[in-house]
């Protein structure tokens, strides 16, 4: 079920104008969440990610997050969906006349997807998956900050399809030094010595919602965590790996190429994590 501008419809009626700067020149940013007990889950972080990514690139939205919220309610509603939901909510610069200027478009589009969450095998948590450094580097921060969470997205498709090329789950990246950041669509934990690191803000990342929640678990239970520069050098140290996302949660890191981490298999600490994790989405 999609919803556009507060019209709901199926997902082949639902339309946006070619004339949308979205479309056009891929103005716009974007969240995604999910449901769990048919709820969005950390609604509002991702709202206040969303309008900062808004922000950032001079795209206001007058629509409050409980209208939103609203909006996303209403689909969820219509799409009536067996399980829990994968949500994506988009705002675009709107429509407007070919060219760059912002007040050629005089309101943004907002648009709300649903469709059914599709969980990840159970393998997948069980034995950990593989990842590859891929040539893609990272948008430098000077250009188009990755801290945006820009609906071009043309960087994180190319280095996934590199990994996808490679036989890997998911696509590490390093940024314009040459430091591990990110991946193309999650975030990156290596765990050292019993200390859970992962790369800071300033090294080019997306500042994700599920990295803060799972930095914020590992603090409650008493796990060292600090935000490090990351090299190529610290994976071959590294005696874990795992990745977060708001679809996949906490995905253990088996493999980076051929370089196994740890003992080939989600270690201790990743699976504390996890059962936090489980534990914190299902307390309420």
């Amino acid at each position: 079920m999609v919803n556009v501008d507060g019209r709901l419809s199926g997902e082949r009626e639902a339309v946006v104008s070619v004339f949308d700067h979205g479309f056009l020149f891929g103005e716009g940013v974007y969240e995604v969440m999910r449901t769990y007990h048919h709820r969005p889950f950390l609604f509002e972080p991702h709202m206040r990610r969303l309008r900062a990514s808004a922000e950032r690139i001079a795209l206001p939205i007058a629509t409050t997050d409980a209208e939103i919220g609203a909006r996303v309610a209403a689909t969820i509603e219509a799409a009536q969906l067996p399980g829990e939901a994968y949500i994506r909510l988009l705002v675009t610069r709107g429509v407007g006349e070919i060219g760059y200027d912002p007040s050629l478009c005089p309101a943004p589009t907002i648009v709300v997807i649903v469709k059914p969450h599709v969980e990840l095998p159970a393998a997948v948590y069980a034995d950990g998956v593989k990842i590859a450094l891929v040539s893609v580097v990272r948008n430098h921060p000077s250009s188009v900050n990755p801290i945006i969470k820009s609906n071009n997205l043309l960087n994180n498709a190319l280095a996934s399809q590199e990994a996808q090329r490679r036989g890997a789950a998911e696509a590490l990246m390093k940024n314009h030094r040459g430091e591990i950041c990110e991946c193309a669509m999650s975030n990156i934990f290596l765990v050292t010595k019993g200390v859970l690191r992962t790369p800071p803000v300033d090294a080019g990342i997306l500042a994700g919602v599920t990295r803060a929640f799972v930095m914020d678990l590992a603090g409650k239970a008493g796990i060292p965590t600090r935000e490090d520069v990351l090299r190529e050098e610290d994976l071959a140290s590294a005696d874990e790996a795992f990745f977060t996302s708001t679809t996949r949660e906490i995905v253990p890191v088996s493999r980076v190429d051929d370089l196994v981490i740890g003992g080939g298999k989600p270690g201790p600490i990743t699976t504390q994590l996890r059962g936090l994790f489980r534990a914190a989405i299902h307390a309420d």
